[in-house]
């Protein structure tokens, strides 16, 4: 087969053997398949980057997600933390309570202080214990160490509060508790009820108790009160009065010079006044009067009480 090109002009032609035209097409089939290979390697390649280029985009978000928790869980410890300084605080704070309410326990009973003092450790020993043959230990969470703590502290508490306030009680009951001398010498020089008057002669009722002593001696309270009267009565001199618990009322008069004034409080054994010789006297003494809801009563039963009381 021959295949003839004419010109244009048509005067010239060329002509192409069929065997020239099966080489050209072979060869424009083997171009063709050369670019398509060509173009598949450039597009393999491209694919290739952009999943290199995903994969990258991919491990820098996990790294950014990665500190984003540990940003988090740096905050949320830190967090943590500071709840538990503050609770650390309060059963500090609540020891110290516990410390104080026992030193003052230990106040109002009197105990020995150098056998309970809250300043020192706990004694404690003992030799070890083995441990071959017990069970494994699994020690309690950090948290519930304190919450247990903190509940034993709870208790320990209300039961110093408890007994401070039974004991504070029985202290200001006894106080309160009209007993003993108003002097811590001398002796008693007139009795309380009928007498000879020392200055008259004639029989006459004395209501209340003398107790001669030297003169500038300490008067002092028989229990714990308050000032109702501090001056001057007539025949009585230089006079205190205090009111005490349960409707009782005490008196020292005939004083050299008083030492306590009108709403002063007084505890038992105070320093009230210094015996004298003012007023309708004969000579150094405390006169001491009791009254019971304004009745006069023998101050001697009071008096007794020193025995037991001291």
């Amino acid at each position: 087969m021959q295949v003839i090109i004419l010109s244009r002009r048509g005067s010239n032609s060329t002509h192409i053997s069929g065997r020239w035209l099966g080489v050209s097409a072979l060869l424009a089939s083997k171009l063709v398949l050369a670019l398509g290979l060509t173009s598949g390697l450039l597009l393999a390649q491209w694919q290739n980057s952009q999943a290199v280029g995903g994969d990258g985009l991919d491990v820098a978000m996990a790294l950014q997600f990665q500190r984003e928790n540990v940003r988090e869980a740096r905050a949320d410890a830190q967090r943590q933390l500071d709840a538990l300084a503050v609770h650390m605080g309060r059963l500090q704070a609540r020891m110290m309570r516990v410390d104080a309410l026992g030193e003052r326990l230990v106040d109002i009973a009197e105990l020995d202080s150098t056998e309970f003092d809250f300043a020192l450790d706990v004694a404690q020993g003992g030799p070890a214990e083995e441990l071959e043959n017990l069970p494994a230990y699994a020690p309690p969470s950090f948290m519930e160490t304190l919450s247990e703590l903190e509940n034993r502290l709870g208790e320990r508490e209300m039961q110093l509060d408890l007994l401070e306030s039974l004991m504070a009680e029985r202290s200001i009951t006894e106080a309160s508790t009209l007993a003993g001398r108003p002097v811590s010498t001398g002796y008693i020089s007139s009795p309380f009820g009928r007498r000879v008057d020392p200055v008259t002669g004639r029989s006459s009722m004395h209501k209340g108790v003398d107790f001669a002593a030297r003169a500038g001696t300490d008067v002092v309270a028989v229990a714990a009160g308050v000032v109702t009267w501090s001056g001057r009565r007539p025949a009585y001199g230089n006079t205190v009065e205090l009111t005490h618990a349960d409707g009782y009322v005490t008196r020292y008069a005939h004083n050299r010079s008083n030492t306590v004034k009108v709403g002063d409080l007084v505890q038992s054994g105070q320093q009230i006044a210094h015996v004298g010789s003012t007023g309708r006297s004969t000579g150094n003494h405390v006169h001491f009067e009791v009254f019971k809801n304004g009745r006069l009563v023998n101050p001697s039963s009071f008096i007794a009480r020193s025995s037991l009381n001291p």
